[in-house]
């Protein structure tokens, strides 16, 4: 892999979010501020779905499946009148 293009396509990935955030345009100690809470956030984001979407997703499929496989059941018992 080409490291030079790939260097080169990262900084104009960069430059396209500082245009559209517009934080070309803050000073230095704004643009720490902006960018730690951006990375929390993002951290934030990334923690919480690795720590509880498959907890979630789980139940969810489980619940799904009862649901059908609880429809599926009651077609094959006789009706009594």
């Amino acid at each position: 892999m080409d490291t030079k293009g790939m260097r080169s396509y990262l900084y104009w990935l960069f430059c396209q979010f500082e245009l559209i955030t517009c934080s070309y345009l803050m000073e230095p100690w704004e643009k720490v501020l902006f960018y730690t809470f951006n990375v929390a956030m993002l951290l934030t984001l990334l923690y919480t779905a690795y720590a509880f979407v498959p907890g979630h997703l789980s139940t969810a499929l489980q619940s799904f499946l009862q649901l059908f496989g609880s429809q599926q059941d009651n077609q094959h018992v006789p009706v009594v009148k």
